[in-house]
């Protein structure tokens, strides 16, 4: 059974912080790409960051990049989301996923099939 669990969310002012966690089990972190994505209150669910399996490559999308960092805990089996310079933008539930490929895939949300349940990330003042 593949499990994903996020952690991590809450309020923040602009220009705040956050680290996200996606705790993982029923596969190592070796094994399978991992996707964050977020979905914005009446938007639809989009892709922010991927790492591959062995942690070689990483993908941001443009508006994240420079601000955000996704990164692996081994130890932990679980893959992390460094959130800087937030912006009121950012402001979504953020999820985890995997497709089951070994790499990233770019694939569109709906070809996912493993979700964690997310964590609401709020920047506000």
């Amino acid at each position: 059974q593949l499990h994903l669990v996020e952690s991590g969310g809450g309020l923040v002012q602009p220009g705040g912080s956050l680290r996200l966690s996606c705790a993982i089990s029923g596969f190592t972190l070796d094994y399978y790409a991992i996707t964050w994505f977020r979905q914005a209150p009446g938007k639809e669910r989009e892709g922010v960051a991927c790492i591959s399996p062995h942690g070689e490559s990483t993908i941001h999308i443009d508006s994240v990049k420079g601000r955000f960092t996704v990164s692996r805990d081994l130890l932990g089996n679980t893959v992390l989301l460094f959130m800087n310079s937030l912006k009121p933008e950012d402001t979504a539930v953020y999820y985890c996923a995997t497709d089951r490929e070994q790499f990233c895939s770019g694939a569109r949300w709906s070809e996912f099939d493993r979700w964690g349940q997310g964590t609401q990330v709020t920047v506000s003042s």
